[in-house]
């Protein structure tokens, strides 16, 4: 996922998207105990996606507080 998709979509979107990926993570995870992950690059890609995330998300409300000020 790219961070100009991820800037385009609304903040509800973006923390839902930012849920589904936690989870997504989390399954993954499992997988990779119990022997089943096929593709461990998967595991870092969505790692990089929840970070591209919480960054816009960071940066979204430091513009906000920053303009309030």
């Amino acid at each position: 996922m790219k961070a100009s998709e991820i800037r385009e979509m609304s903040m509800e979107e973006k923390k839902r998207k930012m849920t589904d990926l936690k989870q997504e993570l989390f399954n993954l995870r499992f997988q990779h105990a119990i022997g089943q992950l096929e593709n461990p690059g998967k595991m870092k890609q969505t790692k990089r996606d929840i970070a591209r995330i919480a960054t816009i998300l960071n940066e979204s409300a430091v513009k906000k507080q920053k303009g309030e000020e």
